[in-house]
């Protein structure tokens, strides 16, 4: 008789899981939910399948693999949330078109409280009024095509000063393009926001200082994913606060090194010349004085901080995974350099200019590519659904969250020929976008789409446009590189890459070809 209720006591959990997944599975279907897949557990829903893929990879590559198995729409539990996970153009584009304004909302997560400003940031405000004005300031003044081209003079600066960094380096020693192409987007948007070019020791401090805080920020919210998700565990054990107390401290760090800039041109008290663009600070401080309430100084420290990290952290990450690719696949290289020259034949010897640059289409079938297989946030930054809407004929209740796994679906082989490829020339005569606009959406769409989009195809465009025209480059050691992805936000290589240099010969006085 014990040995009876012993056993019926160890079936009581596996019948207990078994019930409650039937359970869930009926009532799923009932109510035209989306599929989910099986099993789901309790408290923790599907997490279990991240525990066992992001051992070996990263979160989209687990999402994809799931979605590959189970279908392009899928309704997870990640713990206490419910999460529409979409993983094909026609839903993506249901989700980010037709419902644009359902799905314009930000779950509240950690990162949105903490380096969000208490989600009245650009990046995880609610949609309402404060965003929208927030979006009109970055696309009509901040990020705005006119803007763009007139601070074109201050890339081509920082651009030069790339160039003159490369030769003082030589060909010797190896090179780190981690840290040179964080350190010159950092410099050219830098410029751009305070209109000021820094010393050379300012210029090292700031962006090592910044990449420091970056680092930081992308540690610490891999680690709030659990409280975000399982907040009943992170108040068991007490992560929950110990997460909080270092977001805080990397956000206290964010604003002192945002403050000591905006208080530094303040105090320079600098007027504007005849003629001259305003820096983006000056345009900040001119909206303060007409609206002090409004625009205070913390919000002008949230719009910059979107701004210099948005742009530094996502773009150098892309010219790094380019150049990673062009030094995999020399003949591309060599390919790209022969369409440089061709198109400046007949004219004086210059570096090349972003206007060029965009006269050259085989760099932004490159720089396309590289945005396809990898895109820099690849499960794009979350959405809400503020009330209730169907997705691909399924039922999504409000108050769901949507990731929409664009690096699946810029590598999906039902979408794309040979995915793991990297062959630029998949993008001739598609213009912007590929096929059907949402199997190539590596900035996102709609009302939430990234606002930086120009900014950030010009200053690629120009830093692979002068150093493919001015340097021979190789492999360090001449073996394969590693292209492992790390773990983050924004998606980098596991290992810094590494390469070698050589001036090309009209480079010998370059004092001339960089005047």
């Amino acid at each position: 008789m014990e040995a009876l209720q012993l056993q019926f006591l160890y079936l009581l959990p596996p019948l207990f899981l078994t019930l409650y997944t039937i359970t869930h599975h009926f009532l799923n279907k009932y109510l035209n939910l989306p599929p989910t897949p099986f099993p789901i557990l309790p408290i923790l829903g599907h997490l279990h399948f991240f525990f066992f893929f992001t051992k070996s990879t990263t979160l989209h590559r687990s999402l994809s693999q799931i979605s590959r198995r189970r279908g392009p729409i899928l309704l997870l539990r990640l713990g206490s949330r419910p999460v529409l996970l979409v993983s094909s153009p026609s839903a993506a584009q249901e989700c980010l078109v037709k419902n644009d304004v359902v799905f314009a909302d930000r779950p509240n997560l950690l990162n949105g409280k903490h380096f969000g400003y208490n989600f009245t940031s650009l990046a995880w405000a609610p949609y309402g009024g404060h965003w929208r004005n927030l979006r009109r300031i970055s696309t009509l003044e901040l990020l705005s095509a006119r803007r763009i081209h007139a601070l074109a003079g201050v890339r081509a600066d920082e651009s030069r000063s790339l160039v003159q960094k490369l030769i003082a380096i030589g060909d010797d020693d190896d090179v780190d393009l981690r840290k040179l192409f964080f350190e010159h987007v950092y410099n050219a948007v830098m410029r751009m926001i305070t209109g000021e070019e820094a010393a050379e020791e300012e210029e090292e401090e700031g962006w090592e200082v910044f990449g420091g805080i970056v680092a930081e920020m992308t540690e610490v919210t891999l680690e709030a994913n659990v409280v975000d998700f399982v907040p009943l565990v992170g108040r068991l054990f007490g992560i929950g606060d110990c997460v909080e107390r270092k977001m805080s401290f990397v956000q206290e760090k964010r604003e002192r090194f945002m403050e000591n800039v905006i208080e530094k041109h303040r105090r320079k008290k600098k007027e504007d010349e005849d003629g001259m663009e305003k820096s983006l600070i000056q345009f900040l401080l001119d909206l303060q004085r007409e609206e002090p309430e409004y625009y205070t100084d913390q919000t002008i420290r949230n719009l910059l901080l979107v701004l210099l990290q948005g742009a530094t952290h996502a773009t150098s990450a892309t010219l790094e995974w380019a150049f990673s690719h062009l030094l995999q696949n020399p003949h591309i290289l060599t390919r790209a350099r022969f369409h440089i020259d061709n198109h400046l034949i007949g004219k004086e010897r210059h570096l090349i200019t972003e206007s060029e640059v965009a006269q050259i289409p085989y760099l932004h079938l490159i720089i396309n590519e590289t945005l396809r297989m990898h895109p820099p946030a690849p499960l794009l930054t979350p959405h809400l659904s503020s009330q209730e809407c169907t997705i691909g004929g399924f039922r999504v209740p409000r108050g769901t969250m949507l990731l929409v796994n664009a690096w699946d679906i810029h590598n999906n082989p039902e979408t794309w020929e040979n995915p793991n490829e990297f062959l630029p020339e998949r993008f001739e005569g598609v213009g912007k976008n590929n096929k059907n606009g949402f199997d190539f959406l590596p900035f996102g769409w709609g009302r939430r789409g990234c606002p930086g989009e120009k900014l950030a195809v010009a200053m690629i465009g120009a830093v692979l446009g002068c150093l493919i025209q001015c340097f021979e480059w190789e492999r360090v050691g001449g073996g394969e590189i590693d292209m492992r992805e790390g773990k983050g936000v924004i998606t980098t290589r596991v290992q810094p890459l590494k390469a070698k240099c050589c001036p090309r010969s009209f480079l010998v006085d370059h004092s001339s070809f960089l005047k």
